[in-house]
C-alpha cells in the first residue's frame, strides 16, 4: 500500500520571506519560519502502522477476492475469482495456496474433467488448462468475437463454452483447435450440461432452451421459459427432469426436457445463481448468503452463515459438508446434515 502524505500551503507565507521594509533579523526569522516549517507538519503526522496491511497481504484468502467459481477432483479443490486469483488446496485438508495469474484475468466459471484435468474460463475469451491439480495453468484462446459466459466438460474431457450471439465453442485437444457454433439467436447463452454423452443441454437470455441428442454436432430448434424468464444457472438431473435458477429468487422446475416449466416456491427474493448436485440432493447458492436445497416441490435455507455478500458456487466436500465461494473473501464450509 502507498501512503501519502500531505502538506498545507499556508497562505501569506511566501509574502513574509523578504520584504524591502523587513530588518536583517525579521527577514532571519521569517526564512526560519519557513525553513521549519515542513519539519512541524510532518512531526504532526502519527506513524504509520502497516501491520494489519501486512497481515493481511500475507493471507491465501483476502476479504478482496471475489471468488467466482469452485470445482474439486479426487484430490484437490480449485477456486478463482476477478483479478486472476487462483487457490488450490487439497481435498481432505483445507490448506489454500494462493497464486495471481499475470495479466489478471476475470475468470467467470471453472470445472473439472473426467479425466481430473481442470478449465477455467476468463472473460477475453480465454481457457485456462491446468493438469497438475491447480498447480500451473496454460491458456489458450478460443478466438471467438462474442462474449463467453460459461463452459462445461463432456464425458469424454472435450471443453465446451457458452457465449453471446447463441454461440457454443468446443475443443477436443485441449485448446489447440476450436469448433464454433451459432444458432443464430440474438441470445446470450448462460449455461451449458452434458446430461449424458449424447444430451447436452443449453439455456439463455429471454429463456431460451435448446438441446442436442448427438453430443453436440446438432441442435434442435429452441424452445423458451414463460415471461423471458433469464436463467443464472440450469442442473439436469436426467433428460427430463431440470431446474433454472434466476432473478428474484426464482426458480423453475421441468419434467418434459424443457418443453414446459413451472415455478417452485423459494424462501428468497435476491437473486440466484449456481447449482451444485451431490448425489440426489440439489443446492442453489444465491445473494445475500443463500444457500438452498430442494425440499420435495419447493426449496428450504440451509443453515449458514448470515452474510450481505453473493455466493456463486458450491463443491461438496463430503455428504455431510458442502465448500461455499463468493463475493468479499467467502470461501467456507456449510454442515448439510
Amino acid at each position: 500500500m502507498t501512503s501519502i502524505i500531505r502538506t498545507k500551503r499556508v497562505e501569506g507565507v511566501e509574502r513574509a520571506v523578504v520584504t524591502p521594509q523587513a530588518s536583517s533579523a525579521n527577514r532571519i526569522k521569517a526564512v526560519l519560519a519557513v525553513s521549519l516549517l515542513p519539519l512541524a507538519i510532518t512531526g504532526c503526522e502519527a506513524p504509520l502502522n502497516l501491520e494489519g496491511v501486512e497481515k493481511e497481504l500475507a493471507k491465501s484468502v483476502r476479504r478482496t477476492d471475489q471468488f467466482q467459481a469452485i470445482a474439486a477432483n479426487d484430490t484437490s479443490v480449485v477456486a478463482v475469482g476477478s483479478d486472476g486469483i487462483i487457490l488450490t488446496s487439497p481435498r481432505n485438508d483445507l490448506n489454500w495456496s494462493r497464486q495471481q495469474i499475470e495479466n489478471k484475468p476475470a475468470f467467470v466459471d471453472l470445472k473439472v474433467c473426467p479425466d481430473q484435468s481442470f478449465a477455467a474460463l476468463s472473460m477475453d475469451g480465454s481457457v485456462w488448462f491446468s493438469a497438475d491439480n491447480g498447480s500451473s495453468w496454460q491458456a489458450k484462446a478460443t478466438g471467438t468475437q462474442e462474449s463467453v459466459l460459461a463452459l462445461t466438460c463432456a464425458p469424454d474431457s472435450s471443453v465446451w463454452v457458452t457465449a453471446s450471439f447463441s454461440t457454443v465453442i468446443h475443443s477436443k485437444d485441449k485448446g489447440e483447435s476450436w469448433n464454433e457454433h451459432t444458432m443464430e439467436e440474438d441470445a446470450q447463452l448462460t449455461g451449458i450440461q452434458f446430461v449424458d454423452q449424447d444430451t447436452v443441454v443449453v439455456v439463455g437470455e429471454f429463456g431460451m432452451v435448446a438441446k442436442s441428442t448427438d453430443g453436440g454436432t446438432s441442435w434442435s430448434a429452441p424452445e423458451f421459459m414463460p415471461n423471458d424468464f433469464y436463467p443464472q444457472g440450469v442442473h439436469f438431473r436426467n433428460a427430463e427432469q431440470g431446474w433454472a435458477a434466476g432473478l428474484s429468487g426464482q426458480i423453475l422446475h421441468t419434467s418434459d426436457g424443457g418443453v414446459t416449466w413451472q415455478r417452485q416456491e423459494t424462501p428468497t427474493e435476491s437473486p440466484l445463481y449456481n447449482f451444485h448436485a451431490t448425489g440426489e440432493r440439489l443446492f442453489v447458492m444465491g445473494d445475500h448468503g443463500n444457500v438452498l436445497e430442494l425440499n420435495g416441490k419447493g426449496w428450504k435455507r440451509v443453515d449458514s452463515p448470515k452474510i450481505p455478500v453473493y455466493l456463486r458456487d458450491a463443491e461438496a466436500l463430503s455428504d455431510k459438508q458442502l465448500l461455499v465461494a463468493g463475493g468479499w473473501g467467502s470461501l467456507f464450509t456449510v454442515d448439510v446434515q
